[in-house]
């Protein structure tokens, strides 16, 4: 069966919280609830996209942007269709998207010890960056 790829819909959000649940190195927190990402889905409706194996949804990456820089997230290929080119597509589909929209130049945040994670990114030619540092404050 092909894969299919389109935009995810807050309908996808348990297939995707199960997904990113049982997905080693994924960060999730209250941000991850149901009732924000339908808020961040609804801001950035064409630049998250859902991978699908017939009904079964099996990759997923979110994207925003600021008017300024992209930003991915959320990036998960269920363990059994890693190595398709999966993955890598979903980060095409979001790019395009982005530079759709006049967008130049795109970031991600890996979890530090998230491995398996880097050496995707460096495989499909993100830069590792060691000259800044992210801060964050809970509101």
């Amino acid at each position: 069966m092909e894969t299919v790829i389109r935009n995810m819909q807050i309908d996808d959000y348990e297939a995707a919280l199960a997904l990113w649940q049982r997905t080693a190195g994924m960060g999730l927190s209250a941000a991850d609830e149901k009732q924000e990402i339908e808020k961040f889905l609804k801001k950035n409706s064409t630049l998250c996209f859902a991978a699908f194996n017939g009904e079964a949804l099996i990759g997923t990456i979110l994207c925003g942007e600021d008017g300024r820089r992209g930003y991915l997230y959320h990036l998960a290929v269920d363990e059994a269709y890693r190595k398709t080119g999966i993955g890598k597509r979903l980060v095409e589909y979001s790019l395009k998207a982005l530079k759709e929209t006049g967008i130049q130049k795109c970031h991600l945040f890996v979890i530090a010890d998230n491995k398996t994670g880097i050496s995707f990114w460096d495989h499909i030619g993100w830069e590792l960056r060691k000259d800044i540092e992210v801060m964050s404050m809970n509101l």
